[in-house]
Order: structure tokens, then sequence, then C-alpha cells
């Protein structure tokens, strides 16, 4: 994607993710390690590795983005001079973030450990009146709270597997529209992780 320069990872600190340091290595992608509770520190850790003026933020949990529309959400965040861009109301997995780095120190100075743990940008959305915020709507046909396409349970990752193995000839790029359809010719699937859609949706920007 042309308008992201760099990709670097933010690694909790701990024996469990030295895997992920080895994968960045090999892969030749910069990381940095941090507090494993203290998220958004990381989040602005890795931003300053490498004088970002804006992160564009995605989980290692949600592997297929809807990335027909960053690099529009990256040029509409740059008109509007905003702190921070949501693609929200999306399927859970699927949306993103674009943050400015400044806008990240403010929520770690002000904010609360809540703030400061994986909801990242909880503070942002909690001040309006102290942020410029930008809103981008999915299409209507993503909008699907009968769906989640991210891993934190078993069920989540061998359904994510089976998709990623059904659309191997797409990958990285495989289109969300695309999974949509698959899953709705196989409710089986859907119904592998149905019971964990409830509560990601009402836990997703708290």
């Amino acid at each position: 994607m042309k308008s992201i320069d760099e990709i670097v990872l933010g690694i909790s600190e701990g024996l469990e993710n030295e895997i992920f340091k080895r994968i960045a290595n090999e892969k030749n992608i910069r990381f940095i390690t941090g507090d494993e509770n203290d998220v958004l520190s990381r989040l602005i850790q890795a931003g300053e590795i490498v004088g970002a003026t804006d992160i564009f933020r995605i989980t290692s949990e949600s592997p297929f983005l809807f990335f027909e529309k960053v690099e529009e959400a990256w040029e509409i965040h740059k008109l509007e001079n905003s702190d921070a861009t949501f693609m929200d109301g999306i399927i859970d997995g699927c949306g993103f973030e674009i943050i400015s780095l400044q806008a990240l120190r403010v929520s770690h100075e002000k904010g609360e450990s809540k703030h400061r743990s994986e909801l990242c940008t909880l503070y942002i959305r909690e001040n309006h009146s102290k942020f410029k915020i930008t809103k981008l709507n999915p299409p209507k046909e993503l909008v699907r709270t009968d769906l989640r396409l991210t891993v934190d349970n078993p069920e989540d990752l061998s359904l994510c597997r089976t998709i990623y193995s059904h659309f191997q000839e797409l990958v990285p790029r495989i289109p969300i529209s695309e999974i949509v359809k698959f899953l709705d010719t196989n409710p089986k699937l859907k119904e592998l992780v149905y019971q964990f859609t409830e509560i990601g949706y009402s836990t997703m920007y708290l």
C-alpha cells in the first residue's frame, strides 16, 4: 500500500513473544518491545522509531483487512487534517484506524490505565471535543454483526484458516465481500463463531 511508508511491530515483552521478533528479523521488519498492558505506549514507540506523523493501526489477530478503502481513508485523513480516522461498523476484525502520533501522545498523557490498554483510541473516542475525528462508513454488505473475522478463540482460528485456504490464490489481498459470499454459502462455518459475535461487537470500541 503506497500510503504506508513502513511496517513496525509493537511486540509485548515476554518469552512467548520471541517468535514475533524472529519473524520480524526474517522479514526485515522493524519492531519495538514494550509493556504488555500499556499497548498505547508501544504504539507510540513504534511510530517514534520511524519518525511517523500518523499511524495506520491494525492488530495481529485480524488477518482480513478491508484494504480497498485504505488509500481513500488516508487521503481523507490528510484532507480533513484529522487527529483520527476510523473505519467503524464493519465486520469485526476488518476495520482499521489512522491516528496522528500527537493525538496518541495526548491520549497517553491525559488518559487513565484503561486508555493505555488494547483500547488505544478509547480516550479519543470519549473526548470528541478535543480531537478532530473522521468516521468512515463501510459498504452495507459489510455491515454484518452475524459475522466475525478476528482470532480470539480456537473456533475463530479454524474459521480463518479455512477462509485463507479457500482463497489461497488471492492472498494476501482477499476481498471481504468475497469472504462474505463464501460464508453465506457455508452456514456451518458461520455457526462456528456465532456464539462470540455479540460480546465481540458490544466491546469493540469500549
